[in-house]
């Protein structure tokens, strides 16, 4: 059974069975291109071999009780750290027809575990766009929700997303506005009910001007309404952070313009600010590894935040 069949079936049989637990391993690689056959004709192929990698034995996956609320995994339990590691580990599920989202968080740990090659950002926009239209293929009836932006949105614990519906993730780290507007079309064929937009910070970092961050958001808040237009758009505050290059003021300014630019647009913009800021508006040291990427405790915070939404 073909990757994409496999996934396909698995997606299918989630809307009709309980819940779904999933199945592991094998090695990464670099997938042919997707097609748009129809699944009938996807899974009465035989898929041959690519020369990149080989095809290895995938089994169906399991079913077990679903849950609305989501499952934090253990401290303890080994995961992917680093964007090596992240990369290795998604291209192994989607080659096994498995969801990123809905994997164990130490899901096939022998790929990536030794994974050291940084793969580069047309790579990861690559790996975004397969995982995408393999989504679509299978989505049927469930619902389905998107979170597309930079590191923040990329690193977002799949634990602790909610288990009622299918997750899309396209976060990208060091992504900004223009990056994001460029690739958005990427997830056009699926049909989600919300997305979830996180970015921003990476064009401050990069010299970009205010206007052009409102600029490109308000682009990227019309181009969803056009693609998606049953979809719920929500644009996330951009988060404030402890960089002394980065003033508070300058975040505090734009978010309350971003805010501006949503009702215009006529989407949701969702104030971060309350949960994440210090009495000096810069990014409480509790929620942060480095200043600016969120540790455990500011995802769990972030989850609060958003939790009557998500």
């Amino acid at each position: 059974m073909g990757n994409l069949c496999l996934l396909a079936a698995s997606l299918v049989a989630q809307g009709q069975a309980p819940g779904w637990s999933l199945e592991v391993p094998t090695t990464p690689f670099a997938p042919p291109p997707v097609r748009r056959a129809s699944i009938a004709r996807l899974c009465g192929v035989t898929p041959q071999r690519a020369a990149a990698f080989a095809v290895s034995e995938v089994h169906p996956p399991e079913f077990s009780s679903r849950s609305a609320m989501p499952i934090v995994a253990r401290a303890t339990t080994p995961r992917p750290r680093s964007g090596s590691q992240l990369y290795a580990q998604r291209w192994a599920a989607l080659k096994a027809g498995q969801i990123y989202t809905r994997l164990a968080v130490n899901s096939f740990q022998a790929v990536w575990q030794q994974a050291t090659r940084q793969p580069t950002y047309e790579e990861w926009v690559a790996l975004l766009k397969q995982e995408a239209q393999s989504l679509a293929y299978g989505q049927g009836t469930n619902r389905l929700t998107v979170l597309v932006g930079d590191s923040h949105a990329l690193w977002f614990p799949s634990e602790q997303l909610t288990q009622d519906r299918l997750w899309l993730n396209q976060g990208i780290s060091g992504d900004t506005t223009a990056g994001v507007l460029k690739r958005i079309s990427a997830f056009r064929p699926t049909r989600p009910d919300s997305i979830h937009v996180m970015v921003g910070i990476n064009d401050l970092r990069k010299g970009a001007t205010d206007g052009e961050v409102l600029a490109n958001l308000r682009q990227i808040m019309r181009q969803l309404r056009q693609d998606h237009p049953s979809a719920r758009v929500y644009i996330h505050s951009i988060l404030p952070t402890r960089s002394i290059g980065i003033p508070a003021q300058r975040i505090r300014w734009l978010n309350h313009h971003i805010a501006t630019v949503t009702r215009q647009e006529g989407v949701h913009f969702i104030d971060l600010q309350p949960a994440f800021a210090d009495a000096d508006g810069n990014l409480r040291a509790s929620l942060t590894t480095d200043g600016l990427h969120l540790n455990a405790r500011g995802y769990q915070t972030w989850q609060a935040a958003v939790w009557p939404i998500f």
